[in-house]
């Protein structure tokens, strides 16, 4: 009977906390999220796996092992929390070699005239809309990241 209402009680917590929209992902699922990716490595040396999508935003993680390309949302601004590893953000200056890959979304070879910055495990990084960014992951490196994309106005 005991383990009857405790299940009542924990399935009656988890109902409310759905009912509200409250997601929550620990942080030990988060930094083991990487061996669930690296099977899914992409020729570009990348995985992702959306987590949750709301109205005007998104969650995911990502996992890389090599560089990434240049990207410039036009109407979504990232936030970083860097779970494993160490990589190089590049943020502003110009996308080499622009193309558009569906609406507001561009991506290139790289970017000219950026600032770089070493992250850690961590680190949390915005990057508004509007601001060319790429991440640069030596080669041998594994670098795991959560991210939150926003819609902007």
């Amino acid at each position: 009977m005991k383990n009857i209402l405790f299940l009542f009680v924990v399935g009656a917590v988890v109902f409310a906390a759905d009912q509200n929209g409250v997601d929550h992902w620990t942080s030990t699922q988060l930094k083991d999220y990487h061996k669930s990716l690296a099977p899914k490595i992409s020729s570009e040396k990348v995985a992702t796996e959306n987590l949750a999508k709301y109205d005007n935003h998104l969650t995911m993680i990502a996992h890389r092992e090599g560089d990434g390309v240049a990207e410039y949302h036009e109407k979504q601004a990232d936030l970083f929390v860097v779970q494993s590893g160490t990589a190089t953000l590049i943020t502003g200056g110009e996308v080499v070699e622009p193309k558009t890959i569906s609406a507001g979304e561009i991506r290139g070879k790289s970017i000219k005239g950026g600032t770089s910055k070493v992250l850690h495990p961590g680190d949390i990084v915005h990057i508004p809309a509007k601001t060319a960014h790429q991440t640069m992951v030596k080669s041998g490196t594994k670098f795991t990241y959560f991210v939150l994309k926003v819609d902007t106005k």
